[in-house]
Formats: structure tokens, sequence, C-alpha cells
């Protein structure tokens, strides 16, 4: 019943994955491919029409946005659940997930488009850039920030401090058991596990060095069963400029 419209490299897509994979679901996967514009087409976006994914269909129902996907999985197949019963427990939990949603999730795209885009765009006319940004239904702005030379300095410096603030947190949180929310793996843990491994693929584990709950933390992610599931081919691969 479930299929899933994804692209390996996509953290948005990683993190619906790990939660797939943490509940032993069965999916359908279709792989969309941004270099031939998979995502811009009518066909898709009649199902998203933020032309991004990933898009999740159950039963032919469509659930868009990462973050309400993997809350929607865990409503409707809650055996190996991913949210604490506790609503007080629960509610921690989705205080750090919204944090995750505004500060790291963003903050790891400047780098991470730099390193993945800027190659692909630095080939393109600036007539040819301007025509691409205008299909976009979601990030035409932010794309047009970037430009066919990559975010700046002054980008790239905000993003790592608020990538520096957010392992920080990480830090303190985790004086009380080996995830977020003390005991319980939850989707904090799922949500922020894209980003931390973003990092490391760009260069930037140095970040944590010297923060010990958060290479424990990270460690510990790594030999969950679902991480190399939800971690494909391709997952980690950000092109020749990495």
């Amino acid at each position: 019943m479930l299929e899933l419209y994804h692209a390996p490299i996509s953290t948005c897509s990683q993190k619906v994955r790990l939660v797939l994979a943490e509940k032993q679901l069965t999916w359908t996967s279709h792989v969309i491919h941004f270099g031939s514009g998979d995502h811009l087409s009518p066909e898709y976006l009649k199902m998203n029409p933020n032309g991004v994914v990933p898009t999740l269909l159950d039963g032919g129902d469509v659930v868009i946005d990462s973050t309400v996907i993997n809350e929607y999985l865990e409503d409707v197949y809650p055996e190996r659940p991913v949210r604490p019963k506790d609503p007080k427990i629960a509610a921690r939990m989705r205080a750090w997930r919204q944090y995750i949603d505004e500060v790291p999730t963003p903050a790891i795209r400047p780098p991470s488009f730099n390193a993945y885009f800027v190659p692909i765009w630095s080939q393109m006319s600036d007539q040819q850039f301007f025509d691409y940004t205008e299909q976009l239904p979601l990030r035409k702005h932010f794309y047009r920030k970037m430009g066919r030379t990559g975010f700046s300095q002054a980008d790239i410096d905000e993003a790592l401090d608020k990538l520096n603030q957010t392992l920080q947190r990480m830090e303190q949180a985790l004086t009380d058991g080996p995830w977020l929310i003390g005991d319980h793996y939850t989707l904090a843990d799922v949500s922020l596990t894209p980003t931390i491994v973003r990092m490391e693929d760009l260069g930037l584990s140095t970040m944590w060095s010297e923060l010990p709950r958060v290479r424990d933390w990270y460690a510990r992610i790594q030999a969950r069963p679902n991480f190399s599931v939800a971690y494909m081919p391709g997952s980690r691969d950000l092109g020749p400029s990495c």
C-alpha cells in the first residue's frame, strides 16, 4: 500500500526512509531524479504542488512534507513506535523536532547546495539558470540567492553558527540519556540524523570532535538497523566537489 517518491541524496527523503525502516514497513520505491526534472513534471506536481521530495502514497492517498509524513506513519502504523506515549514527553520531542525543522535543517542547505549544485549551475548561462528557477514552485528565491556561483561566505558562516548551536544543545540534552529525549529513540533523533550525516559528508565532523555525547549518539545512530536501510546507494554522494 505504501509508495514513496524520493531522492537518495535528499535529507528529507532520508528522514522518511529512516522511519519506514525503523517500523519495518514494506514500501514501493519511486526514485525522483532532479537532473531529469522529475520533481517538476506535471504528474509529480499534481501529487506534490511544492515540487519537492518526498511524497508518500498510502493506498493512493497523498501525504506530503517529511515531518508530516513521519507523524502520519506513527499515527497509522503505531507498531515499533518512534513517538513517546506520554503526552509530556511527546511534547518535549515535538519541541526538539520543531527546532530541528527551523534551525539545523535549513542551515545545512547552503553548504550542501554549494557542494552539490554549484558544479551543475556553473555550466549554465544566466538565462538558463533564471529559466530553471522560474519553474520552482517553492524555492525559486532560495536558488536565486544562491546563484550560479553559490552562497556567500557570510551565508556559510551563518549556517555553521546555527549548526554549532545545534550541536551544543545536543550535547546538553544527551546528559539525560542515550537519545535526545532520554531513553526514547524518537522522531527528534530521526529528524536530526540527516543533518549530522550531511555534516560528516561535507567534512564538518570536526565540529563535534570535542563533544563526546554527540559522538556517542552518532555512533549509536549508525549502529541502528534502520540506518543502513535508509542510506541506500547514492544517499551520500555529493559529487566531485566533495
